[in-house]
């Protein structure tokens, strides 16, 4: 089964994927801007919205690492023209992924206030990080859901679906926000933070409904729970455990650096906030070619068509980088107007446009390690993938942090890390991509 390496072929995945990947961050950027200006007391829900995202976004990250197995799966067998042995499979992982987060889901509930005065939370932003998450935290197993769907369809070479199912959730979340937060006159009340947290639950169970649809009317992966367990199920939980470390170890330094802006005080965490929603969004951006390469390079590695392989990993990685400049041209064209979405607070802003430059300056750097982080994931080279967010964030990320803590760089240290961090990332896999794949090109 041969596959086409051209503009063409990676396009028709990555804009979809794009669009797609971009629709997780947009709701929490939307969430942010419309918080942020909230008319009573804005600065203490920005900051609760900054610190429950993040831990949100940990848990969701850790435990969707599933998607990328399944991913790999379907698309080395789809690759090697053996879909049917697999075709039991999402469901087996499906279901034992969501039963394992309603578990952390219920423990968390109890905990809520310890885990967020962890983050240096307290007193009104403590108060409000609490209304906040238990609202937000029952679409934790719906998101979970829907991502694993959304692998799925990544596997069988489509990105169309999930674009189409995150559109709708994002504009959704978004027409929520608006009434929800500030409320509509004579009929809705204004919820304020608790009202986007209601927005975004209720977009995020729509969507999971509309993806499972979607599955069982427009492919023939059956969701219907069958036994003995698949022969793939190892593999599986294996690449998923690697994924669960690696992402561990990178929410690690999300959540050091939600921590040390918080200690520098209110104003801080509300810039971090904005700064790290904008490094989000242009982080799945860009990831809509890493996608590509995920759907693509697991095919072409079942079909053990190493030419096509090569050809992949040096097209998306121009595509990538070309994205990754018009966002640094956008982001320095518009360097103050983008701030003033998110905030009408002058300090926060101020704080925010301090470091903003070097939020744009590392895109290219953040490129290379997303692009072949993506390839990487369809190889199912997951193993190397954990091994290296291991050293980029106990070797760089956390001691550049420190360090320029001590030489009291203050706000300025964390987003130095940041750049450490994605720089070891990027030629870790640069360098490993080349050692083990360019002699297989030679030699075909």
């Amino acid at each position: 089964m041969s596959t086409q390496v051209n503009f063409k072929s990676i396009n028709k995945l990555a804009i979809p994927a794009t669009i797609s990947g971009i629709a997780e961050p947009l709701l929490s950027i939307t969430d942010t801007a419309i918080v942020g200006n909230i008319p009573v007391d804005g600065l203490e829900s920005l900051a609760a919205a900054g610190i429950v995202g993040s831990f949100l976004s940990m848990l969701i990250w850790v435990l969707g690492q599933t998607r990328s197995a399944i991913s790999a799966i379907i698309s080395q067998y789809l690759g090697a023209g053996k879909l049917d042995e697999v075709k039991n499979l999402p469901a087996q992982a499906i279901f034992f992924n969501i039963i394992l987060s309603v578990v952390i889901l219920v423990s968390t509930i109890f905990v809520v206030e310890d885990i967020f005065t962890l983050f240096e939370a307290s007193g009104k932003i403590l108060e409000y990080c609490i209304s906040y998450y238990s609202i937000r935290v029952w679409g934790f197993p719906l998101t979970l859901f829907t991502f694993a769907i959304f692998g799925i369809f990544r596997g069988l070479q489509n990105t169309f679906y999930p674009m189409l199912i995150a559109m709708l959730g994002a504009g959704l979340n978004i027409l929520l926000d608006f009434i929800l937060v500030y409320g509509v006159d004579g009929y809705i009340p204004a919820m304020y933070l608790d009202g986007a947290a209601w927005a975004s639950l209720i977009a995020q169970g729509i969507m999971a409904v509309l993806a499972l649809i979607l599955l069982l009317k427009k492919t023939e992966i059956s969701m219907k729970l069958t036994f003995p367990l698949n022969k793939e199920i190892k593999r599986l939980v294996f690449m998923s455990l690697n994924l669960f470390v690696r992402t561990a170890a990178l929410n690690a330094a999300l959540m050091l650096a939600v921590r040390e802006a918080t200690l520098l005080g209110d104003r801080f965490i509300g810039a971090h906030t904005i700064a790290v929603n904008l490094w989000l969004f242009a982080a799945f951006f860009i990831d809509g070619y890493a996608a590509a390469g995920n759907s693509m390079g697991g095919k072409l590695l079942g079909a053990s068509e190493y030419n096509g392989l090569w050809k992949l990993a040096k097209t998306i990685f121009k595509y990538g980088m070309v994205v990754s400049l018009m966002l640094m041209l956008f982001g320095f064209m518009f360097y103050r107007p983008i701030g003033q979405i998110f905030s009408n607070e002058k300090i926060v802003l101020q704080t925010f446009y301090g470091i903003f430059y070097i939020v744009i300056l590392g895109l290219p750097m953040n490129t290379i390690a997303f692009i072949f982080d993506g390839l990487f994931k369809g190889l199912g080279e997951m193993k190397y993938l954990r091994n290296v967010l291991l050293s980029a964030t106990f070797l760089g990320f956390i001691p550049t942090l420190y360090l320029g803590k001590f030489l009291g760089w203050g706000f300025y240290a964390i987003w130095i890390a940041f750049v450490v961090w994605m720089m070891i990332r990027g030629f870790a896999l640069v360098w490993k991509f080349r050692q083990k794949f360019r002699p297989l090109v030679q030699n075909t």
